[in-house]
């Protein structure tokens, strides 16, 4: 189904809002604004149950939390927003201090052009020319969004760039099994983690050392735990938090994380065949707009980011993990976000 806002996005048009649909009832909004996942909602208990953070149509272009956004044309950092590719020193627009954070002026704050849809899918396409954000080569970027009746959806994106460059494309929904409409302490959920490394950052989540054994540390998640646990100890006291990429095992299943309900009426299994994924517990998110004309507070959701490394451009030896294209190579990436009822 879809629907035009009488809000207007910053280009002077009408948001338009795909909503998707399966056999047993659960609803997914997409936006075209960012291709936006903006809403999800799950049937628990005989009742409709939004899982995700976001906020009113017009909202949107202003809030800086990302709620939802395909992100691009790097997610997560590049330190001093400049790398070396091919001898060359490239130049990036800066919007973090001296960093560069999810590609500058990205892919979220462009208006994607809706490609096909139908009841339980929807698809979008982007082009970036060449020097934009000060990354080389015209990328052509599409995503796909697919709502299967076991309540899954499929995130697929694919791009092809005509000169190599770096290229990590995520979304950035913030999950809360329990009360994402209101929000409430996501730190109450259980997370699982399928990672035995993760990576240490600065302050400024800038990459600082190699990668990390989870063993004996904070960032152990091999095992269920409340992600309050062991809460703002070691690395994460630079951070606020969480905020930390963790090297998924490689494995024929590739379930990254699971995460669960307090109460353990849902729970969310994550399958990708992204390297890493960034864990980013909401440590910023106070003043974000709701739907409802509130604002939500740190902490009311989590960021489950399926990707490359941060600042693989400017380190070799995580670049084997993805993060760069050659030019005229076909770019794809797919995450399943698996919603599971208990029984």
């Amino acid at each position: 189904m879809l629907e035009k806002t009488a809000a207007l996005a910053p280009d002077g048009r009408p948001f338009q809002l795909f909503t998707l649909t399966n056999a047993g009832g659960m609803t997914v909004q997409i936006m075209d604004w960012g291709a936006g996942w903006i809403s999800c909602k799950v049937p628990v208990n005989g009742q409709l149950r939004e899982v995700l953070l976001g906020c009113k149509a017009e909202d949107y272009p202003q809030q800086t939390a990302y709620l939802g956004a395909s992100i691009g044309r790097y997610a997560n950092r590049i330190a001093n927003s400049r790398f070396e590719l091919n001898g060359q020193r490239f130049a990036l627009t800066a919007n973090q201090g001296k960093h560069q954070l999810h590609g500058g002026s990205g892919f979220d704050k462009r208006r994607w052009t809706p490609e096909k849809c139908g009841q339980n899918f929807v698809s979008f396409l982007l082009f970036s020319e060449d020097g934009d954000q000060g990354f080389p080569g015209n990328v052509q970027a599409r995503v796909h969004y697919e709502l299967n009746d076991d309540n899954g959806l499929t995130i697929t994106y694919e791009a092809q760039s005509d000169r190599d460059t770096p290229l990590n494309l995520t979304n950035h929904a913030y999950f809360n099994l329990l009360n994402a409409a209101d929000g409430c302490d996501v730190r109450d959920h259980f997370l699982q983690l399928n990672a035995a490394q993760f990576l240490p950052v600065d302050s400024e989540g800038i990459p600082n050392s190699p990668l990390k054994d989870v063993a004996g540390t904070s960032f152990d998640f091999r095992r269920a735990k409340p992600i309050k646990q062991d809460f703002l100890l070691e690395e994460q006291r630079a951070t606020k938090g969480y905020d930390h990429a963790f090297l998924l095992n490689e494995d024929a299943t590739k379930t990254a994380a699971i995460l669960t309900a307090p109460d353990g009426s849902l729970q969310l299994k994550i399958s990708t065949s992204q390297p890493t994924l960034q864990v980013y517990c909401g440590n910023y998110l106070a003043g974000t707009p709701t739907r409802s004309g509130g604002v939500y507070q740190d902490y009311q959701g989590i960021a489950l980011e399926t990707q490359a490394l941060p600042d693989t451009p400017n380190h070799p030896e995580w670049q084997r993990f993805g993060g760069m294209v050659k030019a005229g190579e076909h770019y794809q990436q797919r995450t399943t976000f698996q919603f599971v009822t208990a029984e």
